[in-house]
């Protein structure tokens, strides 16, 4: 087991190494972002571009750039995004607890309903409950999440009034004001990710239920809950992992385009500004952010396999049985 952890986490560094590499060559290739300025600013521009290398060969920029990175966390300074020259890791953190904030819940909320409306779906198979969940699932899976979006913006927040028609700013997060204005982006990132995850856990669970084994253990005694809770469940989840992960980066891509249309002050919004400003110190920061996001979650869940079954023995071991 501590050596599979070990393999994971190299190649988890090494992975999100040569996707920075890949980032860095494609962004300095890139035109200049920083345009002639006035007054008492070209001083600090020369000096600037002359502390990380922008005037050397691009292997000798990137050597100042890990070396400022991996040493003293230093992404680079801010252009158009931003304080002019602001420092991007301290602008991107003040950025950072939106995004959190919201993405958070929708998992809270996503990942749960997701698992019960499926249970109820598989459990009631084919009679009326199930017919109603999967109108859910059909209607949720085809339609766009920033289609929800507007929707919710125009007739729950417009017509309606129920709900601001953007996120609050501020930093009191456990406020009722503050989550009241967030209902509705959560709720257009969670609708698909609800649907996707009934419809899978559906699927799986109805092939469960149906198997050799859970008709013994109905023949030992064991009621329909008891079998379902115990083994049904339990064999379910191990199929089920990656697609719980994919929730996860998904709703975090999915929150760039949902923060836009909000006016959620965090770092998806600021993405796209960085994007369409040219900030490129700024993007690579948030673009290695996302990234590790990713790959902490795909190593989190894959370690989960053997806690959710024994029988899975980590690093492609082999189980012996009776």
């Amino acid at each position: 087991m501590g050596k599979y952890v070990l393999k994971r986490l190299l190649l988890m560094l090494v992975s999100g190494f040569v996707i920075m590499t890949m980032l860095f060559v494609l962004i300095r290739l890139l035109p200049n972002q920083i345009q002639a300025v006035q007054g008492g600013f070209d001083e600090a521009v020369r000096e600037m571009r002359e502390a990380w290398g922008y005037n050397k060969p691009i292997l000798v920029q990137y050597g100042i750039f890990l070396k400022n990175v991996f040493t003293k966390w230093d992404w680079g300074f801010c252009t158009t995004v931003g304080s002019f020259l602001q420092d991007v890791t301290a602008y991107i953190g003040s950025k950072l607890p939106p995004t959190i904030y919201i993405n958070v819940v929708s998992v809270l909320i996503s990942i749960p309903l997701g698992l019960i409306f499926g249970i109820i779906a598989a459990i009631f198979k084919n009679k009326w409950q199930d017919q109603v969940i999967n109108v859910f699932i059909m209607f949720f899976i085809s339609v766009p999440a920033f289609v929800y979006a507007f929707l919710l913006q125009y007739y729950v927040g417009f017509k309606l009034g129920w709900f601001p028609l953007v996120m609050e700013s501020g930093t009191d997060y456990f406020s009722w004001k503050m989550f009241r204005s967030a209902i509705m982006p959560i709720l257009a990132m969670s609708f698909g990710v609800i649907a996707g995850d009934m419809r899978l856990v559906r699927a799986e669970l109805t092939e469960t239920l149906t198997s050799d084994y859970m008709l013994l253990a109905r023949t030992k005694g064991l009621s329909n809950r008891q079998a379902t809770v115990r083994h049904a469940l339990r064999n379910s989840m191990v199929p089920l992992l990656p697609s719980f992960m994919s929730d996860v980066i998904g709703i975090l891509s999915g929150s760039m385009i949902i923060e836009q249309i909000f006016s959620v002050p965090g770092i998806g919004k600021t993405y796209l500004m960085s994007i369409n400003l040219k900030d490129y110190s700024v993007f690579m920061c948030i673009s290695m952010f996302y990234v590790a996001i990713g790959l902490v979650a795909e190593l989190l869940f894959d370690l989960s396999y053997g806690l959710i079954d024994p029988r899975i023995r980590m690093g492609g071991g082999k189980t012996n049985e009776l």
